[in-house]
């Protein structure tokens, strides 16, 4: 029996998802502030993303840990809204620690505080992530997770040029860095969201209980010519690690983020060594960020596109938006873009690299398997392009990752969590743990980039290698859950329609 989506609470959840992106894309504004100022090292700098990330993983064992030390799982035992709300609180506890970090100029205070804000962020992933898995008919779980990561790379989108409109009074780029002071401001502004958010979690009808039926992940045709095999109970095993499905996600996860971060981050070095100006010197830095923006953008783009199948609409309308939805991500970007007053000209012609994903998506159909086996190919041929290339299709090529890696994650997630029951929450826990993939496989490439290892261009046979084990999960998990009785090529119709 088909369950529709209650899109008033949805649109309350996906709210957090939004301040992750915003928070995580603001990260990069700080790291040229703090080292301006505080005179720090290229790598110090880096403690910034590595702090942040390193806290879900923190986050995710103190979970795992308390859970196994009282009995039972917190979420099952505190609720779903309620840990939500929680780690709102939390993170809202580590935007305070801003203020003192500027008052003192104290780089250790700063992290220290985005450490926390992580720590808050890894309880709401790990409750709000099933949470959009459940809230609706489970054959289209994986297209409302594509959803709420569209609204989440909206924030990726915005966090930036907010954060430097606020830091600097001016989204024009200035090269004058502001008083360190200012930081505290966006942060403090953040902190109240999260407080008043987390207060209206506590009043929304969002689902407090997840129940865990064999069957709530997928509601199997019965009228298949084929029947499926039962699902394999949830009580067959003690540990959700014991699931193989889940043992292989978890390094899904983390090779996912990993190649995500990575070739984001490794961007602008490509660009400055690989690119020159028009006389010739070394592509300047300041003119870098547009194209971080539009590698973030990419990922809004398929998101956005992916997420049409939550939606209770017609097979023409679909078709019709799978066509719209990626262009009008595209012109969110383009706005945004233009308000920071950059030239926005040199990005038309990624219009044509957007084909590609309505091409994957159409391909895929709905189902996660396949979508992550048909993105993950993309991926593999976008790096190789740009390592073999040179100029500016190396940049549109490496870009062009963002969009492949656009719908990774809820395709990584819904199979890795399929068929778990009762494991569930502790499964999500551990997927939760491996974004940690962001933090130490943005720095093997980095380590790779060196010209004395590899150079930066080749650097990015890590990012290939990370798609092509996704590529390898696609298919290992598809005959893992079909042995379990979860076959996803027989939901396709549920999926796409």
């Amino acid at each position: 029996m088909s369950q529709q989506t209650k899109w008033s609470q949805f649109a309350v959840l996906i709210s957090v998802f939004f301040f992750w992106g915003f928070v995580a894309a603001s990260n990069d504004i700080l790291i040229p502030v703090f080292r301006e100022k505080l005179h720090l090292e290229a790598w110090q700098g880096q403690m910034i993303s590595f702090a942040f990330y390193v806290a879900y993983t923190v986050g995710s064992v103190i979970y795992f840990l308390v859970s196994k030390a009282t009995g039972g799982d917190i979420l099952n035992k505190l609720g779903y809204k309620n840990g939500i709300a929680l780690g709102l609180f939390i993170s809202a506890l580590g935007t305070l620690l801003f203020y003192p970090a500027a008052e003192t100029q104290s780089f250790l205070i700063m992290i220290t505080g985005l450490f926390i804000v992580g720590l808050g962020f890894s309880l709401q992933q790990t409750a709000a992530n099933p949470l959009a898995i459940v809230m609706g008919d489970p054959k289209t779980g994986s297209q409302r997770l594509s959803l709420a990561g569209g609204i989440n790379n909206l924030g990726t989108t915005l966090g930036p040029v907010i954060v430097s409109l606020a830091i600097f009074g001016s989204v024009t780029g200035a090269k004058q860095v502001a008083d360190i002071g200012a930081v505290k401001t966006p942060y403090l502004v953040l902190g109240a969201a999260f407080i008043l958010v987390a207060i209206i979690f506590k009043l929304s009808p969002i689902p407090n209980k997840i129940e865990h039926h064999e069957d709530i992940e997928l509601d199997l045709d019965k009228s298949s010519e084929v029947a499926a095999k039962p699902m394999m109970p949830a009580s067959n095993h003690s540990s959700a690690l014991a699931y193989p499905q889940l043992l292989l996600g978890m390094i899904g996860i983390f090779v996912y983020v990993g190649v995500e971060v990575a070739t984001a981050s490794n961007l602008p070095q490509f660009m400055t060594e690989h690119l020159k100006d028009e006389n010739g010197l070394a592509f300047p830095t300041e003119n870098i960020a547009p194209w971080v923006s539009l590698y973030w953008a990419s990922l809004m783009m398929g998101r956005w596109t992916s997420s049409i199948g939550a939606f209770n609409l017609s097979a023409g309308v679909k078709s019709v938006l799978r066509f719209i939805m990626p262009y009008l991500a595209f012109g969110v970007f383009l706005l945004i873009n233009k308000i920071a007053n950059h030239d926005i000209t040199p990005f038309y012609i990624y219009a044509g690299v957007i084909v590609a994903l309505i091409i994957g998506d159409l391909l895929s159909k709905g189902n996660p398997a396949r979508q992550l086996l048909i993105f993950s190919a993309f991926g593999m041929a976008g790096l190789i392009i740009g390592m073999i290339a040179e100029g500016w299709v190396s940049v549109y090529a490496f870009t062009s990752v963002g969009l492949f890696c656009s719908t990774l994650w809820p395709c990584i997630f819904t199979l890795a969590i399929a068929g778990l029951g009762g494991k569930t929450n502790e499964g999500a826990t551990f997927l939760i743990m491996m974004i940690m993939g962001g933090a130490f496989i943005s720095l093997l490439q980095g380590w790779l980039a060196d010209e004395k290892m590899l150079g930066i261009q080749a650097s990015f046979i890590v990012g290939v290698l990370c798609f092509a084990y996704l590529a390898f999960y696609a298919i290992r998990a598809k005959a893992i859950l079909k042995s379990q009785g979860i076959d996803y090529d027989k939901l396709e119709s549920g999926g796409a329609h």
